[in-house]
Parts: structure tokens; C-alpha cells; sequence
């Protein structure tokens, strides 16, 4: 593994550990050369993931992409990054164990609501006005409405 910090491929690796069921391996690594430490994840490369968009087109199921939105969503919110992170293992690890090559961008999204709502409800509003494309602020209303009467 090359530093990032010096750019030498020599270091050894001072920990490492599982995460979502095996399938990531977080591993705290320390360059020989410099001694500075980082951390590596190591995730399963599976076939791509193809997502069918609303519009038909198909394109690589893309994590990066998926952890983004998310962010956005959680922006200036007091939510850990270690939580965002759990958020998008968990909606991977939901598209890789229900899907096998192909999966609508309506159920990732489904996928992201469901944990995003349990996170922190601001964030759900956010992902949720831009995912379902609200029209006019009725319909921002009643999803805040059913949020009020569920936290009665």
C-alpha cells in the first residue's frame, strides 16, 4: 500500500478489523519509511451493480456517488461521519444481498429514506424533497405532518 503522506509503498499494518458482516476490512496501517499512520478499507469486489435510472437508462452502481447524496443531505447537521458511512454499508449491503445484477434507482432511494429517517429527520426531509421531487410546498407539508404525528 503506498503512503499518502510520502508516497513510499513500505508499511506494515498495525490493526485490522471486519465490518457489516465480513464484508469490509478496516485496516490501520503505519509507513516504515515516513511513520506516519492512515487507514485502509478493503471492500468485496463484486460483478457491477447495474441501476436502472427513472428515465431506463442503466449505469454502474456507483458508491462514491451514493455516499454523496448523503452527505448532502446531512449537511450542517451534527451527524458523525462514522454514521454516514454506516448508512451507505448499509444500503450496499441491502442492494447486494436483495439484487443480482440490476437494482431501480427507486429502491436505493427507498433504501436511503428508510435510514436516513431513522438518522435524523432533517436529513430525511432533505434526501426526501429532492427523491420524491416535491412539486409545490403541499406535499412538502404533508411529509412534515407525518413526521409530527409519528413523533407524537
Amino acid at each position: 500500500m503506498r503512503c499518502p503522506f510520502c508516497g513510499e509503498d513500505n508499511d506494515r499494518v498495525l490493526d485490522s478489523r471486519t465490518s457489516e458482516d465480513g464484508r469490509v476490512v478496516r485496516r490501520r496501517r503505519q509507513c516504515q519509511t515516513c511513520e506516519r499512520k492512515f487507514t485502509t478499507k478493503e471492500y468485496i469486489i463484486d460483478l457491477p451493480m447495474m441501476v436502472i435510472k427513472t428515465d431506463e437508462r442503466r449505469e454502474s452502481f456507483n458508491r462514491e456517488k451514493l455516499q454523496r447524496g448523503i452527505e448532502i443531505a446531512c449537511s450542517k447537521r451534527p451527524i458523525p461521519r462514522d454514521k454516514i458511512e454506516e448508512v451507505v454499508e448499509k444500503v450496499q449491503g441491502q442492494i447486494q444481498d436483495g439484487f443480482q445484477k440490476e437494482v431501480s434507482s427507486k429502491q436505493i432511494g427507498e433504501f436511503v429514506i428508510k435510514y436516513l429517517k431513522e438518522l435524523d429527520e432533517v436529513a430525511y426531509v432533505r434526501f426526501a424533497s429532492v427523491y420524491r421531487k416535491f412539486q409545490d410546498t403541499e406535499e412538502f407539508l404533508k411529509e412534515l405532518q407525518s413526521l409530527i404525528r409519528k413523533n407524537k
